[in-house]
């Protein structure tokens, strides 16, 4: 018990007293000089950039008289951008006869065609422009330094993503690009009290994290305790989402995740309407969702494109999938070893004849074709997709029948592990299916053991150890656990989309109330229960 006890243990906060990395770089650069006009900016960033096969230097002549360099990375910048918007003006405006503050205006104002332009004095901010895909610009005689934001990179186009496909909804899906992300968010929420933030994490990799909430949606508390857990990651690489998730999340050691992601616009749009925190990563089509609820993971926006019977109907056999992909191996091993008497007795002698020959028990027939699955399982997810779909009926079909055939397993178990593997599949959120699929193994080690006991002993620690976790101080089983009977209409059913009044109380959100009162109609029931709701709640 110490030793699960051990494992399932909260993580501490250990990362803040790590000493945070910095570039060797950008140190010396430091030492060299700090603002521009100390030292020859020109020849510093030669030195740093002049053995890169991608640094341009491209002297001209500005305004008729003026000696001028443009700096730039031609991997990551616009080549017409710099040519039409920078360097075509310069050598096309008349000259200007003024002091250097006046001719710095006159740049700014005058010539220069492009919208995200900005100047600098401090060396150090140039060079991070310049590998930022800004384009450089220095003007003989002016102290400070002009960047303009040339940035470009090849990007895929938005497509509907693999991993959360649909029958009716959005085609759209997020893409590595965060300005793209942003725009796809900010298109399905045109108002104004979108709240986009940006920070860097990162020593090396200095990537761009943005966060997304509704302000007067979102409790601030929650966007507070995002934003610490963000700031006290001091790590010298973010490559992903994923990274951003195992540092948040409030137990790291659970096989159950505590953060959701998604790659959908329409997902991320829907949370962020109820009162929830989207963390976006620059490079990841994955947008992280906070805080997640165990509900969450087994519900998709195609849910609340079709009509409540028929997706009541649907969420019902996912949980029906769930449970049985769970127990039922450990279910078939305790009934064959400890209780054969809760057979039929037909059906007794039917699978006493199958296992004729199977020079294995039960738990270690079961426990090999669970291994055996989750093998097959991997390595055609690895598999280039042309070999994968071949692979996977290779292994089902022919591995299978063999096996039976050769008597190392029976027929019945591997209709068992079949059923099995397929229930795993009705679970929309993979991360999640994973934790469960782990999960079967210690549930068969302990029925193999104990029988039934061992069964109901592993279900209990996991249901314990389910409901005592959080994500950002919400229970993880809530609406279910603790008990809100309004957030029950959208759980393992789905109530009619106009039965829906209030956002998740769970989360805390500053504007609870989804419909308005006046939205309901005259014919909807709770019309006059949510008026005189309304009414108590605002005399006490």
């Amino acid at each position: 018990m110490a030793f699960i006890k051990g494992i399932f243990k909260k993580k501490k906060q250990i990362t803040s007293h790590f000493p945070k990395p910095s570039s060797q770089v950008m140190d010396d650069l430091k030492h060299l000089s700090t603002n521009v006009q100390e030292g020859d900016a020109l020849k510093n960033i030669e030195h740093i950039f002049g053995h890169d096969h991608d640094f341009v230097k491209r002297e001209i002549i500005a305004l008729e008289h003026i000696p001028a360099t443009v700096l730039y990375l031609n991997s990551i910048t616009d080549k017409d951008a710099i040519s039409k918007e920078v360097m075509k003006p310069l050598t096309e405006s008349k000259a200007c006869h003024h002091s250097n503050e006046s001719l710095k205006d006159y740049v700014l104002k005058k010539v220069l065609f492009h919208a995200d332009v900005k100047t600098e004095t401090e060396l150090t901010k140039v060079v991070e422009g310049l590998i930022r895909g800004n384009t450089v610009l220095i003007l003989n005689g002016l102290n400070d330094v002009f960047l303009i934001n040339t940035y470009k990179t090849d990007k895929r186009s938005i497509s509907q993503p693999d991993t959360e496909q649909v029958i009716r909804g959005s085609r759209e899906g997020f893409i590595e690009n965060l300005q793209s992300n942003t725009a796809l968010i900010r298109a399905r929420i045109p108002i104004p009290d979108l709240r986009v933030k940006s920070l860097k994490i990162g020593t090396m990799t200095q990537t761009n994290v943005v966060i997304c909430y509704i302000d007067g949606v979102a409790n601030p508390a929650l966007v507070e305790d995002v934003e610490k857990r963000l700031n006290n990651i001091h790590v010298d690489r973010i490559l992903d989402a994923g990274y951003i998730e195992q540092f948040i999340q409030d137990n790291p050691r659970s096989p159950f995740p505590q953060v959701k992601s998604t790659e959908r616009p329409d997902v991320t749009v829907g949370n962020l309407l109820e009162g929830r925190v989207c963390i976006l990563v620059d490079g990841s089509p994955f947008v992280l969702i906070v805080p997640a609820t165990f509900a969450q993971f087994y519900q998709t926006s195609e849910d609340y494109n079709e009509r409540f019977i028929m997706v009541s109907a649907v969420r019902i056999v996912r949980v029906v999938a769930l449970l049985f992909s769970l127990i039922m191996p450990s279910l078939y091993v305790a009934i064959l070893s400890y209780h054969p008497e809760l057979i039929p007795t037909a059906f007794a002698v039917a699978i006493t004849s199958g296992r004729a020959g199977v020079p294995f028990p039960a738990v270690v027939e079961v426990f090999l074709m669970e291994a055996a699955m989750e093998i097959l399982r991997e390595a055609t997810v690895r598999m280039p997709k042309q070999v994968g779909g071949a692979l996977s009926i290779v292994g089902v079909l022919v591995i299978g029948q063999a096996a039976v055939e050769a008597g190392f397993v029976s027929p019945i178990t591997v209709v068992v592990i079949a059923l099995t593997t397929i229930g795993s599949f009705a679970t929309p959120a993979y991360n999640m299916a994973i934790g469960f699929r782990m999960m079967r193994f210690p549930l068969l080690i302990m029925t193999g053991l104990l029988g039934f006991y061992g069964l109901v002993l592993g279900l209990l620690l996991v249901n314990n150890h389910v409901l005592s976790l959080k994500s950002f101080g919400v229970p993880y089983f809530s609406p279910m656990a603790p008990l809100n009977f309004e957030g029950l209409k959208d759980t393992v059913i789905r109530a009619p989309l106009n039965w829906l009044l209030d956002r998740p109380e769970e989360l805390h959100p500053v504007n609870k109330r989804r419909i308005r009162p006046n939205d309901l109609g005259p014919t909807n029931p709770l019309a006059d229960e949510h008026v005189k709701r309304e009414g108590g709640n605002k005399k006490k």
